[in-house]
């Protein structure tokens, strides 16, 4: 009930923010693609609701020369095909020079590769982690217009599988969504936990929405692993959960990021999860981490800053507006190209909130350099709009994720030059 009361109030106060502004002629609207229902819905509706925090903080702060940026938010229902559909209409026909999300890589990859790409028109990711992303880029797909604002499984993979064996999990099992996000943080995974000196029991694939995952619970189970490596989303990764467990499967467990939410932990019960760890991408906190942290919740109605894409959604939001307004109008190409001169080095540091933008926006008139310092820390995209950074490791503790330390890009990336000798 709870769940349905805040996705309405989600939908309310997103068509509520966007109405009073369509009426203005140079309003400028933003796309967001979001996940707001289906089975990554609460990473969705944290993400929208930031990027709407962002928005405002930015239009209180003057805008685009007193211009606002609004929302035209439409729900992909976490599948490729409508999400596709969706971004579709924003780019042919409302004209949209920018798209927000998708949440989740099989979301975010097909509007990239059917919409955004071919339009020429930017396209920034809150959350979608999958290798397949930056191979696109490589390979010249992207036409320059993809960035995201979180590390790539392939960085995740190898963290998650030092955290396992820190752990005492010499052997583990794997089930896995099946799905390009699923399929690749395993492979990244097995490649590095096996070289490490880890064993893998098997691997098991699932397809979303089904009502038992009994049968892939118990495939699992063979050979006696030490514990289970989860790759899912909340409302299917419950259900999983509950069926390893209900069939004797250890109560212990690794999860990917997606998995830090108080909806898997309620559906599966704190008391089976004290023995349960996780990665996620992580955070150097700033100033623009500490207003986040403290306005946040009151503005999205009751979501916690912790919760999955919350951040780094702000700040996908932030950057987009920012650029926005070094373009001074809104033209995809004018706007990919200002994406990275307000991540300038050099540039006047500039956080989240009403007073940092207004800063901001001052410096852009004045023809000087801004560096946005991101609620997940500074922020910098490569040639294929990928990000570097931290990854936070956690416990589940009493029904709360719990810190318990952080591992360091170059961490990660000595980890990936000793398995690669």
């Amino acid at each position: 009930m709870r769940n349905r009361l805040l996705l309405t109030t989600i939908f309310a106060g997103l068509a509520a923010s966007a109405a009073p502004a369509l009426s203005a002629d140079c309003d400028i609207t933003v796309g967001m693609v979001m996940e707001l229902t289906g089975p990554a819905g609460a990473y969705g509706q944290a993400g929208a609701k930031s990027v709407e925090m962002a928005f405002r903080d930015f239009n209180e702060a003057g805008g685009v020369d007193g211009c606002k940026l609004v929302t035209d938010t439409r729900d992909s229902q976490s599948q490729g095909n409508v999400a596709v559909d969706q971004a579709t209409q924003l780019v042919n026909i409302k004209k949209v020079p920018v798209i927000i999300g998708g949440i989740i890589s099989s979301v975010s990859i097909p509007i990239l590769t059917s919409v955004t790409a071919p339009a020429g028109v930017v396209q920034v990711s809150p959350a979608s982690s999958s290798p397949t992303l930056t191979e696109l880029g490589r390979q010249g797909k992207t036409n320059g217009v993809f960035f995201r604002t979180i590390t790539s499984d392939a960085l995740q993979g190898t963290a998650a599988a030092k955290y396992a064996l820190d752990q005492g999990f010499k052997k583990i099992a794997v089930i896995h969504v099946n799905n390009d996000f699923g399929v690749n943080m395993v492979r990244e995974f097995a490649a590095a936990y096996e070289k490490l000196g880890g064993t893998i029991t098997a691997t098991v694939p699932y397809n979303e929405k089904q009502a038992s995952y009994s049968a892939e619970a118990s495939s699992a189970m063979t050979g006696e692993p030490d514990a289970l490596y989860l790759v899912s989303y909340p409302v299917d990764g419950a259900t999983i959960a509950r069926a390893w467990i209900s069939g004797g499967g250890k109560q212990a467990f690794l999860l990917n990021d997606g998995m830090n939410a108080k909806e898997f932990i309620e559906a599966v019960g704190a008391e089976y999860l004290e023995n349960a760890y996780g990665t996620s991408s992580g955070t150097s906190p700033t100033a623009s981490t500490e207003y986040f942290n403290a306005n946040y919740e009151a503005f999205s109605g009751g979501i916690a800053a912790s919760a999955p894409a919350a951040d780094r959604s702000y700040d996908a939001g932030a950057i987009v507006a920012l650029a926005i307004a070094k373009a001074g109008k809104a033209d995809p190409a004018a706007i990919k190209a200002a994406i990275p001169e307000v991540l300038a080095a050099g540039g006047e540091p500039i956080h989240a909130g009403k007073d940092e933008f207004a800063k901001a926006l001052k410096l852009i008139k004045e023809g000087k350099p801004v560096k946005y310092e991101g609620v997940i820390g500074p922020v910098s995209f490569d040639a294929y709009g990928d990000i570097t950074g931290p990854f936070r490791l956690w416990k589940i503790t009493g029904g709360e994720v719990t810190t318990v330390s952080e591992m360091s890009a170059d961490e990660v990336g000595k980890v990936k030059a000793e398995i690669a000798k």
